[in-house]
């Protein structure tokens, strides 16, 4: 099993999708951190819809998928790059239950942001109903926000994750009753095809009687893009009088990842750099 994106157009029809299939990503992202089952199954989702939904925007930058919640589970991120690199993290407080979503997270909330490489970052925030699922609440989303139909299926298990996605296309020419068609065909798909069967021969099941052009698979993987340089943006947004009350109690300020466990050490050397307009350059030690 490999990591696959791969985009689809119906030639008569004014609907696109995509379908993904997560394997090396996904278990690089359970690496990093000793998740709750639950949790597993969330990342997962997330990994693959945060994927599709990258899939369907033309622009360079990152799209960022969070979800806040006052429950057990606190915070969920997953983001995707233009470049099809995906990364993750979680927080939570005790046992995490089996329980629904809504449940999890207590009052929460789920946002999406796109921050480009050039120009403003766009954020849209999106309330959710008890017994909600993640794909409910994303076609909710992109309803709402970006006023497209879509419908998605989302599954994941033990290490893999996978995901499909059709989409309506705003001003489309072709079949008028195609976007129904396409749903219903797409509706027929279960958690263990979409997870376990070749992407191309998911596709031949699903819509063998369409028209469908299928186009080069693109590869997703796991990249963080934390560096030393964000980290020291970071401890700049905290202020110095509250960095320097660290450096006063510590001696030095060490800084983890969340994402990939990477480890950032400054020494007061470092932060005076950093104050001063400087930045930290490669002066302080860095622990690997």
């Amino acid at each position: 099993m490999t990591d696959t994106l791969e985009r689809f157009l119906f030639d008569d029809a004014p609907v696109r999708g995509e379908i993904v299939q997560l394997d090396a990503t996904f278990k690089e992202v359970l690496a990093r951190q000793d998740y709750p089952p639950v949790l597993r199954t969330l990342i997962g989702e997330l990994l693959a819809a945060a994927t599709l939904l990258s899939a369907t925007l033309k622009f360079d930058g990152t799209l960022i998928m969070q979800l806040h919640g006052t429950g057990a589970v606190k915070l969920i991120v997953v983001e995707c790059t233009s470049e099809t690199t995906l990364r993750a993290t979680a927080r939570w407080e005790g046992e995490v239950p089996d329980v629904s979503l809504a449940e999890l997270l207590g009052r929460g909330r789920f946002a999406i942001t796109l921050e480009p490489t050039d120009g403003e970052t766009y954020q849209g925030i999106v309330g959710f109903e008890p017994g909600q699922s993640v794909a409910e609440i994303i076609e909710h989303y992109m309803e709402r926000s970006e006023q497209l139909e879509t419908r998605l299926w989302l599954s994941s298990r033990g290490e893999r994750a996978a995901g499909l996605l059709v989409q309506k296309m705003p001003a489309g020419l072709g079949d008028p009753d195609a976007w129904e068609r396409v749903q219903k065909l797409s509706e027929t798909i279960t958690a263990d095809e979409l997870l376990d069967l070749p992407v191309r021969e998911t596709l031949y099941r699903l819509f063998h009687q369409e028209q469908v052009r299928v186009f080069d698979p693109v590869a997703p993987r796991f990249a963080c893009t934390c560096s030393r340089e964000r980290v020291g943006s970071m401890l700049k947004m905290v202020g110095q009088h509250e960095v320097d009350q660290v450096l006063a109690e510590k001696g030095e300020i060490d800084v983890t990842c969340e994402f990939c466990g990477k480890p950032y050490h400054f020494d007061p050397v470092d932060v005076a750099q950093l104050f001063s307009g400087h930045g930290t350059g490669s002066a302080g030690p860095q622990v690997h």
